[in-house]
């Protein structure tokens, strides 16, 4: 049988053609994500890493809610056009306690790997109020109900030890504390939080 006929009879033979796809993802699979499951550098947080207090935990959910990641990714990649712009390279360390990551690259809006503690809380409060008072060029929808809900606190500790039970390391007590620790905040302080917290890790340990 010629090459040819070969690849036609392959062509035409979907179940089996199907076999070896799966055969060829499976082999792919094993070779260059199975082994990351054993490297310490993508298995263990970075030196310094805390899980979230519930008030960032709570600014998490509500920056998945509203959909911040379709605009925006939480991954610098390590291109000197990237670091020299948002700062240090993501590294996976940073992110062992996040479920789900937020990696990615799209990039309507910029990255907010590094964004915690570049501005102050109270612009954070102006932008997500109204994203052209302080960039005029935002193409942004201002988030002004925010400062007017408060966070619902009530599911956090359940949240909390669906966590730990990830590997997340929160305590009892943080779990049993945590709809007291966010009661009589909004979700703009929630929010504000979270942002406060993204990359700071890698800053202060690098």
């Amino acid at each position: 049988m010629s090459a040819n006929s070969w690849h036609e009879s392959l062509e035409k033979n979907i179940g089996f053609m199907m076999v070896l796809i799966l055969l060829v993802v499976s082999v792919a699979m094993m070779v260059e994500i199975l082994p990351l499951f054993f490297q310490k550098s993508t298995t263990e947080p970075v030196a310094g890493l805390k899980p979230r207090t519930a008030l960032q935990l709570a600014g998490r959910d509500i920056y998945q809610r509203e959909g911040c990641y379709n605009c925006h990714s939480q991954m610098v990649r390590p291109f000197r056009a990237e670091t020299e712009r948002y700062g240090h390279y993501s590294v996976a360390g940073e992110f062992v306690y996040d479920h789900p990551f937020q990696w990615g690259s799209k990039r309507t809006g910029p990255d907010l790997a590094r964004v915690g503690g570049r501005y102050s809380d109270d612009w954070h409060r102006t932008h997500l109020n109204n994203p052209r008072d302080v960039v005029p060029e935002s193409n942004m929808p201002a988030y002004t109900l925010l400062a007017n809900t408060a966070v619902a606190g009530d599911d956090l500790g359940a949240h909390m030890s669906t966590l730990r039970a990830l590997g997340v390391p929160y305590t009892d007590a943080d779990i049993a504390g945590a709809a007291q620790a966010v009661a009589g905040k909004t979700e703009l302080d929630a929010v504000i939080a979270y942002l406060q917290s993204l990359g700071t890790v890698i800053k202060s340990t690098r």
